[in-house]
């Protein structure tokens, strides 16, 4: 078999199940594999367990850098940020290479759509959990009630990144399992929208976590969603024109949104404008600098004042227990955004421990007529991390991209191109795989 190359670009925290799995696959297959990140450390610590892993310090800001890597590389998987996407895409159009991305398709990317045909290149992305795993299952269930004739009425989906019950130390049950910037940023930047009942629905900014609902998974207890920014989109995009509730969502543990949604009203997760004096700001400086000036009130006092809060409640024993009214340094020498300084408070309790365990929690709901009779599918798909390495995030978002590399590269997928997998040709091998993993949705169907 011709000898491929496979190149990651970036080795973050989703990139460790994934190495290993493509390791395992070039050493069977007699490929090659490259990993390139820009701090050596980081890189020798995910590579030094599969010595012909080729690694590579980098900067991929440098573009002829990134170039000269590309140079015979069959296929790239990009775990850089979302912006230097397009970047990476137009060098591999240059280099003749396949692409695959976890990150959300942008209308850059799109546009490289009839250059990556003409090429014959495949330029897949959303194909990490979320989005990817949750297209994949989504549309397999669309497709199948397709066939059997049935007409779908609603369709809502949620899924979370969260500590598994062994691991749930504090008041918040919550660490950072990904981007924590991401995390921050959540539902920022615009209405959430969605269908429901066949009206459109709109939650502003600062209601969206307030405007939350619980929902309850077998075995596993009640979660709270709160909802994502555009559901609209997947009318289109999952063929669902027509259904008179269509909404996605995110899961925490309950009591989470509610706490959260301080640090909203508050303007703490802002990162339009930077903040002065960091560099001598304590927490509770932090804290005081969204507040009215009184002589003689406390912060605490300031804080359930302008918030309605008790003193002695839930919200304000999560504040405490992240050290929010301490006079510790906030350790940060420059100027930074609102929601910069929140982020670095924040890891100081919720960065994940060695021994910490993180659990992804997935869940679909569709409501169907075939017959004449009305049914609901549920389905579920949970999965526990190792440790804080071998994290069920790292696994999820990491297994598909390395499923889709192999597939690609095997010919299993073939169709040329700018895609998201939502088409059988994309979901259905690394969905069998993903299976023999024991990653699998379990579902159940009952008539309404």
């Amino acid at each position: 078999m011709q000898t491929k190359t496979i190149l990651i670009l970036g080795a973050g925290k989703s990139a460790a199940a994934m190495i290993e799995f493509l390791a395992k696959l070039v050493f069977s297959k007699n490929w090659k594999l490259i990993v390139a990140d820009a701090d050596a450390q980081n890189l020798n610590n995910k590579i030094k367990e599969f010595p012909w892993v080729n690694g590579a310090v980098v900067d991929v800001n440098m573009v002829e850098e990134v170039r000269t890597l590309l140079n015979g590389c069959n296929l790239v998987i990009s775990l850089l940020p979302p912006h230097m996407h397009p970047g990476i895409a137009q060098l591999c159009l240059d280099s003749n290479s396949h692409l695959i991305t976890a990150s959300y398709l942008s209308d850059e990317m799109l546009s490289l759509d009839a250059q990556a045909k003409s090429k014959g290149l495949i330029f897949l992305n959303e194909m990490g959990l979320d989005p990817g795993i949750d297209h994949m299952t989504a549309m397999r269930f669309i497709d199948q009630l397709r066939s059997s004739g049935s007409e779908i009425n609603a369709f809502e989906s949620y899924t979370g990144g969260l500590m598994a019950p062994s691991s749930e130390s504090g008041p918040w049950k919550y660490k950072f399992t990904w981007n924590p910037r991401n995390v921050v940023m959540a539902a920022a930047g615009g209405a959430v929208k969605f269908l429901h009942e066949g009206k459109y629905k709109y939650i502003p900014y600062h209601k969206v976590f307030r405007r939350t609902q619980v929902i309850e998974i077998e075995q596993y207890g009640e979660f709270e969603v709160y909802g994502n920014r555009d559901s609209l989109k997947y009318l289109k995009l999952y063929g669902l024109n027509g259904v008179k509730t269509l909404y996605r969502g995110t899961m925490r543990k309950l009591g989470f949104c509610r706490a959260w949604d301080v640090f909203v009203q508050l303007g703490m997760t802002d990162d339009s404008y930077q903040m002065e004096g960091v560099d001598t700001m304590t927490h509770r400086d932090f804290v005081n600098s969204f507040l009215f000036f009184h002589p003689t009130d406390s912060v605490e006092t300031k804080l359930a004042q302008a918030l309605r809060l008790d003193l002695d409640s839930e919200e304000f024993r999560k504040l405490k227990w992240l050290n929010f009214f301490d006079n510790e340094p906030i350790g940060l020498l420059k100027p930074s955004s609102p929601a910069q300084i929140l982020q670095h408070i924040l890891e100081k309790k919720w960065t994940l421990l060695p021994e910490d365990k993180d659990m992804i929690v997935m869940y679909h709901r569709l409501n169907y007529s075939l017959g004449g009779k009305s049914f609901e599918l549920r389905a579920h798909l949970v999965v526990e991390g190792e440790d804080s390495v071998k994290t069920a995030m790292a696994k999820t978002v990491g297994f598909p991209l390395a499923i889709a590399a192999k597939a690609i590269l095997m010919g299993e997928m073939k169709s040329p191109g700018v895609h998201i997998p939502v088409a059988s040709e994309f979901y259905t091998p690394v969905l069998n795989e993903l299976e023999e993993m024991g990653i699998q949705m379990v579902h159940s169907i009952q008539e309404k």
